[in-house]
């Protein structure tokens, strides 16, 4: 397949996951009404972001791959309308969990999983309290529809990952997100220009479409719902290989971005700009040391 018609969801999402799952279906059978065979729905969409505290009862949320309802919704979604569909889920893994992407094939086969590598935290992102840092390396997936690379949300801010996907011949990489405002006392700290910024580079300097999927609206703490909230800021979008915004959602409503990418005018236009061809592995030695291996220190 050459031309590619790909989508990005983005919705509020509520306390009852039943409802979040029947927000993604709509989402997902809209973006096939239009063509699209890649959709990309929000990070860890069948609940609320739990992460905004630490609560124990939230470990609850998560289950087992083969037993996820997201998970299962997809598959059943992706054999129905033949999509691919990346599921973001709360795993649990036997004594551990994770933040997980179910990668999920057009014809409803799943072709693995990705554990987000990058886990946050700090105030309304604490995700180290809930997750075990991902131990699958960064994939890139052979779809019916083409090779893709998924990362999850923190990760979107490494060039390091988007890099990898791409060095491991993915043709689109793409981002289920939750992300907003900082919580107060110190918002109105609001990261949406850097957050996007930093994935139109990814796109440009790898030279690939990428797409990031965000939800949006007010989430509160159960603890303290009055002081710990995130404005969750919307903002989805799809870019283009040179970096340039295609598609952008407005940051405070419900929307589905679509655009279409030729693959095969990417592939030509990759080999000819030579970013791969002069790259310099010999000499990034520093990339793989924690502190650069400054030898002035």
């Amino acid at each position: 397949m050459s031309k590619l018609v790909v989508a990005a969801a983005q919705f509020a999402c509520a306390t009852n996951p039943e409802t979040n799952l029947a927000a993604a279906e709509k989402m997902v059978r809209a973006a096939a009404a239009q063509g699209a065979r890649f959709v990309q729905l929000p990070e860890l969409f069948a609940t609320r972001y739990f992460c905004i505290e630490q609560d124990p009862d939230y470990f609850a949320l998560a289950h087992a791959l083969e037993d996820d309802p997201s998970v299962q919704l997809g598959r059943r979604l992706a054999r129905e309308l033949d999509v691919v569909l990346p599921i973001s889920f709360f795993e649990r893994a036997g004594q551990n969990f994770f933040n997980t992407v179910a990668m999920i094939d057009a014809g409803g086969e799943v072709l693995g999983r990705y554990r987000k590598a990058h886990i946050p935290s700090g105030p309304g992102y604490q995700e180290k309290h809930y997750f075990t840092p991902g131990d699958t390396g960064f994939k890139v997936w052979s779809t019916r529809v083409g090779r893709v690379g998924v990362g999850i949300c923190w990760d979107q801010w490494f060039p390091e990952c988007a890099r990898a996907m791409t060095l491991a011949g993915a043709e689109l990489l793409s981002y289920p997100t939750a992300i907003g405002t900082e919580p107060p006392p110190a918002a109105p700290i609001d990261s949406f220009g850097h957050w996007q910024r930093v994935q139109q580079g990814h796109a440009a300097a790898n030279l690939v479409p990428v797409l990031a999927a965000n939800r949006h609206g007010r989430e509160a703490s159960r603890q303290n719902p009055r002081e710990l909230y995130l404005d969750f800021h919307g903002g989805s979008f799809i870019a283009d290989a040179s970096g340039a915004i295609v598609a952008q959602a407005a940051r405070d409503a419900d929307a589905l971005l679509c655009a279409e990418f030729d693959l095969e005018a990417l592939a030509r236009a990759r080999a000819a700009w030579g970013v791969f061809r002069d790259r310099r592995p010999d000499i990034y030695g520093a990339l793989v040391r924690y502190d650069g291996g400054n030898p002035l220190r």
